[in-house]
């Protein structure tokens, strides 16, 4: 097997894309699929860098989607090699962005490139949407870049997200949907005091911790035969002056649903507003809506996303709505079918990330294949 996609995902990983930063990243994939006949549009929304690549005028589109920005690499100390120093160890690619995702860019533009030398005369379009605004805050990226194919009637049919979905071998589980993500901060009102007053302060950590104890103890849904029953997570909480000596005046609490299809954001609202009503609390609360649950059920793109897994593999697929939120949340109310497949997800986002070379070589045969299966 030649090691394409390994040369291209090294390049990829010697660029600092730290987000929002793109370092050049796009520049080298636009240029091999410039060469190869497709239309590049970059689109910079304020400090986001995004591309779309087109290759055809007809439906159906196929769509490659995937990020260049990556995670800070902390404590440099801790990492065996310099993380934006690329390097083979036994077998393993090693470099931050190695699995997350650029290695998985990497096995899309080689794909591309060996599926057109095969098909020149393919059946529909194939494109890519690239954003260097992933892991941030998502703002100017993806959604900005769908919101505009929206206002022009550019639809795609099928996307392939190359998030990785893998969690032992590569192509064990492929994520056909994800849940609903939906952030709450919380302000509980109190009256600031001496601890030895009480009478003459009300304390809101003692108000609050009923209805926080009822929130986290309430069963929300029972989930469905794709999605496991919502969850409510709380992520962040904070009350007092750091004196022992005084009662607080206010509690801060940050907490997140991961929800199913069973329920909407706005039941789940009006469901807290009713348990801290009940409680008799003093509050604020604004919501963040971080994205809305999808599924891609049985169809084209699964279904060639099974097969193309089967054949180069061996091994059978695991589709699954678990773990957290992906670019795939704007993608899929437009109406396209959004399947996420890449490598397996055992070091991304920590120190000394790495991903088998074998795997992003075999899963640009694979993603090879998908194309086959869709668009011949």
């Amino acid at each position: 097997m030649t090691q394409d996609v390994l040369t291209l995902a090294q390049d990829l990983i010697s660029r600092p894309s730290v987000t929002p930063l793109d370092e050049g990243c796009q520049q080298v994939m636009s240029q091999r699929l410039s060469d190869i006949g497709f239309d590049i549009e970059p689109m910079v929304f304020e400090d986001t860098t995004n591309m779309w690549a087109r290759r055809g005028k007809e439906g159906p589109l196929f769509c490659f989607a995937g990020h260049t920005d990556v995670v800070p690499v902390g404590d440099l100390s801790r990492w065996h090699t310099p993380p934006f120093d690329p390097v083979v160890i036994d077998g393993y690619l090693h470099g931050r962005g190695a699995a997350d995702m650029k290695g998985s860019l990497a096995a899309m533009v080689v794909a591309t490139e060996r599926f057109i030398a095969q098909h020149p005369d393919h059946n529909g379009s194939i494109a890519f949407l690239i954003t260097s605004d992933e892991e941030g805050p998502f703002i100017n990226g993806t959604t900005r870049v769908i919101d505009t194919l929206e206002a022009r009637n550019e639809k795609i049919t099928w996307s392939l997200v190359g998030e990785p979905s893998s969690t032992h071998k590569l192509g064990d589980i492929v994520k056909n949907g994800r849940r609903g993500s939906l952030t709450g901060n919380l302000t509980i009102k109190g009256i600031q005091g001496h601890v030895a007053y009480p009478h003459l302060a009300d304390n809101p950590i003692h108000k609050a911790a009923p209805a926080l104890d009822e929130l986290a103890r309430m069963k929300w849904d029972n989930g469905n035969e794709f999605f496991p029953p919502t969850s409510f997570q709380i992520a962040n909480i904070n009350g007092g002056t750091g004196a022992s000596n005084v009662i607080p005046g206010a509690l801060e609490v940050m907490f997140n649903f991961r929800y199913s299809t069973e329920v909407t954001a706005e039941i789940l609202i009006q469901r807290v507003l009713n348990i801290l009503d009940a409680h008799g609390l003093d509050y604020e609360i604004s919501w963040i809506y971080n994205g809305l649950p999808f599924l891609t059920d049985d169809g084209p793109l699964l279904d060639a996303t099974k097969a193309a897994i089967k054949e180069i593999t061996g091994s059978d697929t695991d589709p699954q709505t678990s773990g957290g939120t992906s670019d795939g949340r704007f993608i899929a109310p437009t109406g396209a079918q959004v399947i996420e497949l890449g490598p397996v997800n055992a070091t991304i986002h920590k120190v000394n990330e790495c991903v088998k070379v074998d795997d992003i070589e075999q899963l640009a045969l694979v993603y090879q294949r998908i194309l086959e299966k869709l668009l011949c």
